[in-house]
């Protein structure tokens, strides 16, 4: 009976194995160049803006820094002035050179005009006086205990600041008087729900924002919605690209109306970017390339193991201790 039991579960497992379904495109073309290029180490931590090597220099929309942070730091952000912006993921944050003690963990941040705007990990927002560390504002919210890695840096915007939350909402704060002016709720009820991307197109004026499960579009006119299963999303002028978990590439306007949308069968995409078209990486190996409306799409090999940790920033992919640049 103890073998029987043990060759079915071996065929239960073969089966469930065998089961397992993989994207496999029909053509695969080689009109493309992709020399890669080695970092100086491999990525240990990121953001959506930016990552950590464990040499401890960084990648940011400015490429490889070429020095390194203090040992335990990681990169959070650039300010304007182009000074970094790291913490210690204990008590610390470094602006620049200058290293500012804190009572929690940092794990978001952002500078403009002396005020730094701060997101804690137990989900506390404050918003700080950088030159005499006092509190202008401070907001305490409700403890999230899973929230999706690819956390987003609060964002300034004109007189706003927005501040992306690990419970799903944005708190719009004036920058004029230091209070808060409206509180949006953008995906409340799911338990992955921490804000992943925040952009705004400046044309419109309208906040494109996103949780794993939910996109939001804010206007001066109105606030919309639309229910996506989000693996990476950009934003190019007024288009909003979005990978889905199912296997789809989709462009919407800034209105979130489906402008095209393509579906990969059982592909599972890793990071979107942009040129003068839109790039996917699958995790099977393979790069799709389709362009701006959607009518012709390419896929090429990319060797790369989908295990490493992958980030795509301008026209770059960086993955583990190497990169490569689209054309």
């Amino acid at each position: 009976m103890k073998y029987i039991l043990i060759s079915l579960s071996a065929l239960f497992l073969f089966t469930a194995c065998s089961g397992k379904k993989y994207y496999e495109p029909e053509d695969v073309s080689n009109n493309i160049v992709l020399s890669k290029e080695s970092m100086s180490s491999s990525i240990t931590s990121m953001n959506k803006i930016g990552a950590t090597l464990e040499d401890k220099k960084f990648i940011t929309k400015n490429g490889i820094s070429n020095y390194e942070l203090p040992e335990g730091f990681d990169f959070l952000n650039l300010t304007e002035d182009g000074r970094v912006i790291a913490t210690n993921y204990v008590d610390k944050i470094l602006i620049g050179k200058e290293e500012k003690v804190l009572k929690d963990v940092v794990i978001a941040a952002s500078l403009k005009n002396e005020k730094l705007a701060l997101v804690y990990s137990n989900n506390t927002i404050e918003l700080l006086d950088v030159n005499t560390s006092k509190t202008l504002f401070k907001e305490y919210l409700p403890l999230s205990l899973a929230n999706d890695t690819r956390i987003t840096n609060p964002y300034f915007m004109g007189n706003l600041i927005l501040f992306p939350t690990l419970n799903g909402k944005v708190i719009i704060v004036s920058s004029s008087n230091n209070e808060s002016v409206k509180n949006i709720s953008v995906d409340p009820d799911n338990e992955f729900n921490n804000i992943i991307s925040l952009n705004v197109i400046e044309s419109t004026q309208t906040l494109i924002v996103a949780s794993p499960n939910k996109i939001v579009s804010i206007s001066p006119k109105e606030v919309l919605s639309k229910d996506y299963e989000v693996r990476d999303i950009i934003v190019n002028k007024e288009d909003v690209y979005v990978a889905t978990i199912d296997g789809q590439l989709i462009k919407l306007s800034a209105n979130l109306n489906e402008i095209a949308k393509k579906k990969y069968k059982y592909a599972k995409f890793h990071a979107l970017a942009f040129t003068d078209s839109l790039y996917a990486v699958e995790s099977q190996g393979f790069l799709v390339n389709i362009n701006e409306d959607f009518s012709k799409d390419s896929v090429y090999d990319f060797s790369f193991d989908n295990e490493e940790r992958m980030i795509s920033i301008g026209n770059r992919i960086y993955f583990d201790s190497k990169y490569i640049t689209l054309p």
